[in-house]
This record gives structure tokens, C-alpha cells and sequence, in this order.
């Protein structure tokens, strides 16, 4: 089974639960691009409507591609080989091809959205592991995914949970990347 994962960064919930485009971050580029690597996903799209956002990711590509930082450091090169760009969800998956199961990763449960837990995707993943079907993993950058993309997928994946007193949940998306992708493809 193919892998890809994506960032939305358009519609996303800010913290008063009003939909906004996020900016694109560097080390979001960077940083999940290299987790992205180490687990073998073949594509990590970057989803952004606005062109000035878009253009960003391609200055950094551009230089850690083909300029200055290809010479410099040739390990960056090779992790942001896979890393696209998208104006919307649907352009990206078009993109990609095929009719991927989308799966969205959000901290908190959502009624009406089919649940999967990591044990259960890290099984299906395994049992489809040689066949030609693609598994689209979502992530969400402020607050979260709206509840309109999230009920557009095939599963919602559980909430990570850690081990705080008070149930906090509010994770960087670099690090919810680095565990999700550990615990589905990871060789433990």
C-alpha cells in the first residue's frame, strides 16, 4: 500500500473555532519531510490556497534541491525529494492519483466520522501491504481540521494520548507526524 500525508493549512480551525489559512512553516517543511523519509511515504504535500504561501515552500525546495543547499547538505536534499504542493485537499489527491482512503488525525474524537485506531490502520496497512491501494494521512496545523474535512474521510484516527494529569493534547504537528508515522510503520 502507498502512503502519502498532507498538511492542511486551509480550512483550519483557529482557537475561537473560526475557519483560517495558517502560514506554512520552515520547519514543518523541513521536519516532516525528513520524518516523512524515514518511514518511506511517498509524497508529503503541503496544502495551501494563497500563491505567497506556495511560493515559499518552492524558495525552500529550490535552494535545498538544486542551490546552494543541495551542496551543502545532500541528507536535506534527499529527504524533501517527495515534498509537493497544493492549493486544496481534492487538487492533492487528484495529484497523487487513485481514490485514496483519506484518514484525518485530530485530537479530539468526532461523532459521525468512522474511528480507527492505530492498532487497527497498522493492520490494514500490513495486510494490504503489496496491493496497489493508497492511504492518504491528514494532518492539521492551528487548532485543527474542520469538522466538514474530517467528515469527508474514510476513518478519523485516535487522538494521541499522553500521559498528563490533565489530558493535554495540544501537540505540535511535527511531533503528532513523528508519532503517527512510528506507530503505523514502524518496525516495532
Amino acid at each position: 500500500m502507498k502512503v502519502a500525508i498532507g498538511l492542511l493549512h486551509h480550512p483550519i480551525y483557529d482557537r475561537q473555532k473560526k475557519v483560517v489559512a495558517t502560514n506554512i512553516t520552515n520547519l514543518d517543511v523541513h521536519d516532516i519531510a525528513r520524518a516523512a523519509r524515514v518511514y518511506g511515504i511517498e509524497r508529503y504535500y503541503l496544502i495551501h490556497p494563497m500563491d505567497d504561501q506556495l511560493m515559499f515552500v518552492s524558495r525552500i525546495l529550490e535552494h535545498w534541491r538544486i542551490g546552494d543547499g543541495s551542496k551543502f547538505n545532500p541528507m536535506r536534499k534527499t529527504s524533501l525529494t517527495m515534498v509537493h504542493t497544493a492549493k486544496s485537499l481534492e487538487e492533492a489527491i487528484k495529484d497523487w492519483g487513485g481514490k485514496p482512503w483519506l484518514v484525518a488525525t485530530h485530537a479530539r474524537t468526532l461523532e459521525g466520522v468512522p474511528a480507527i485506531s492505530f492498532r487497527e490502520l497498522r493492520a490494514k496497512l500490513e495486510e494490504n501491504k503489496e496491493s496497489d491501494e493508497r492511504l492518504f494521512l491528514l494532518f492539521g496545523t492551528g487548532f485543527g481540521l474542520t469538522e466538514e474535512v474530517m467528515k469527508g474521510c474514510t476513518y478519523l484516527l485516535e487522538p494521541i494520548r499522553g500521559a498528563s494529569q490533565d489530558d493535554y493534547r495540544h501537540l505540535s504537528v511535527r511531533s503528532a507526524v513523528s508519532i503517527c508515522l512510528d506507530r503505523l510503520l514502524g518496525p516495532w
